[in-house]
């Protein structure tokens, strides 16, 4: 039996958290994008075999955004290494904050406190933020309007970002709400300058991640299943995490 081998029965032993939203029309999504579409082109009874056309935007579901979604000439869909789809998972459990308030923007100083109590993030990691944000999926209220129409949901806040991608060199985050960026900062600076920052740094992003609060803050991997079509700036994902 080789290291790998030997490997993968370690890991057979971990738990497997789907992090992962079943997708279908209805599900969330960002305001202007179309719901999918099925249609059914074959069947069993008919032709001896079941086939589905399916159309969808490339941003659908728990899905990732490769660089090229908002930076023109970074990496594409295809492009990323797939090295990069198998990493250590650090998460920033925030649920309690956010539940006190959905305009809660992870800072710097929410990523030095878990360093505090976990060690430093490690180079090469993927770090999510686990708000409870994805609780409210079945609902479909995932921009949570007050009663003026104004969105309240949690997300990064930029100089956390710039300290976990420029000082700690992690690969790639990751969240349950619809956007990398607070409402609140999108409302106060009319763009997504969070989610550009990733992105613009040639690194990548899945969003719309579910069962957050199963993984543990350290010691477990997520695997990220990523389909090779060419030159897109994103695809649904199916990711998965293992922890002891």
């Amino acid at each position: 039996m080789s290291e790998i081998t030997q490997a993968l029965e370690v890991l057979r032993k971990g738990r497997f958290v789907d992090l992962t939203h079943t997708v279908h029309s209805e599900i969330p999504r960002f305001g202007p994008f179309p719901k999918l579409v099925a249609e059914t082109i074959f069947t069993v009874e008919n032709d001896g075999f079941f086939v589905k056309k399916v159309t969808f935007p490339t941003q659908y579901g728990t899905h990732i955004d490769a660089p090229e979604h908002f930076a023109v000439d970074h990496l594409k869909l295809d492009e990323i290494p797939v090295r990069q789809l198998v990493l250590p998972i650090c998460v920033i459990h925030r649920e309690e904050a956010v539940a006190q308030n959905p305009d809660y923007i992870v800072t710097k100083d929410d990523i030095l406190a878990w360093e505090a109590e976990n060690g430093r993030i490690p180079a090469e990691s993927f770090v999510a933020f686990a708000s409870g944000w994805s609780r409210r999926w079945e609902s479909g209220d995932m921009e949570n309007k007050d009663e003026h129409g104004v969105p309240h949901s949690p997300g990064w806040g930029l100089d956390a970002l710039k300290f976990l991608f420029e000082e700690r060199g992690i690969t790639a985050v990751g969240h349950e709400t619809l956007d990398t960026d607070a409402s609140s900062d999108v409302i106060g600076k009319g763009f997504l300058y969070s989610e550009k920052y990733v992105l613009d740094e040639n690194k990548f992003q899945v969003e719309l991640l579910t069962n957050l609060d199963q993984v543990p803050s350290t010691g477990g991997i997520i695997l990220i299943g990523v389909p090779k079509f060419q030159g897109m700036p994103g695809f649904p994902v199916r990711a998965v995490a293992i922890v002891p």
